[in-house]
């Protein structure tokens, strides 16, 4: 479950089992919540964040304290049954996971203004539209995730943060008139922020790299790159090195063919006078 305002989400049964898991082997190898954070590179607050089921753990945490910890695979095993956010599709949660500890976050979109970036208007917007339709609880819930998730672009002012948004999204008039200012306005406003780049790829472009779809790649605190794939009724989470690199060639391609942010805040404030 999750809170309306942005604060820490309610613990859920699965978090809360993890880590009673994490509490008793580390009790039972001796270890203080300090000593097993020197083993795995987490402060003694993280792991208590974790026992206590309030956080939840990112792959890196879990492959280290698997092996800190007798590498039994509990860790592993549990993790696959991990869940804390209600409101987010299945196979999205890994990496709305991943996005939480996130240094660099890299976001292509050509069909609508990405999830991190939308106002709420909007959103309701797009969950009203979907097909099957969604229950009056099911888009509260999508809602509040959602909210939940653009909490990172205040909350973590070192992570480094690019979007790249076709401008034909924003020609396309989602929801009306008010509601296209309404984003564009936001969407102003967080381009302001020193960790946010906000990149509009005209639609008159001969030359365009990422044609093959949108794309999501980001970099962990141990350096590891991961990339996010969505499609009709899916997402891929890529982690193989040599799709990684592939993907990172056309982002870089991108980023040189779109505007930049500056011509692209120009672009969205010409955009919001006439919507």
């Amino acid at each position: 479950m999750t809170t309306g305002s942005g604060g820490e989400p309610e613990s859920s049964v699965s978090l809360r089992t993890f880590g009673a898991v994490l509490q008793a082997l580390r009790e039972y190898h001796g270890l203080t919540r300090e000593e097993l954070g020197e083993l795995v590179g987490y402060s003694k607050h993280t792991i208590a964040s974790i026992e206590l089921g309030r956080r939840m753990p990112d792959p890196d945490f879990i492959e280290a304290a698997e092996t800190a910890l007798g590498n039994t695979g509990a860790f592993r095993r549990a993790a696959e049954h991990l869940e804390r956010e209600p409101g987010l599709a299945s196979w999205f949660r890994r990496w709305a996971m991943l996005e939480q500890v996130a240094i660099t976050l890299y976001t292509y979109e050509s069909r609508m203004v990405p999830g991190l970036l939308q106002t709420e208007r909007y959103a309701r917007v797009l969950f009203t539209e979907q097909l099957p339709p969604l229950s009056d609880s099911q888009i509260e819930e999508q809602w509040l995730a959602r909210a939940k998730r653009q909490q990172l672009l205040w909350e973590r002012p070192n992570t480094a943060f690019n979007f790249i948004l076709e401008e034909h999204v924003f020609h396309r008039g989602t929801g009306g008139p008010d509601v296209t200012r309404e984003v564009i306005d936001h969407i102003l406003e967080v381009s302001e922020l020193r960790n946010v780049e906000i990149q509009i790829m005209p639609t008159a472009r001969a030359s365009h790299a990422g044609l093959a779809g949108p794309m999501q790649l980001l970099e962990t605190p141990k350096h590891k790159w991961f990339a996010y794939c969505e499609g009709q009724r899916g997402g891929i989470l890529v982690s193989d090195a040599k799709e990684i690199s592939i993907l990172h060639q056309r982002y870089a391609r991108m980023r040189s063919q779109a505007l930049s942010p500056e011509y692209s805040r120009s672009l969205l404030q010409r955009m919001r006078g006439n919507p």
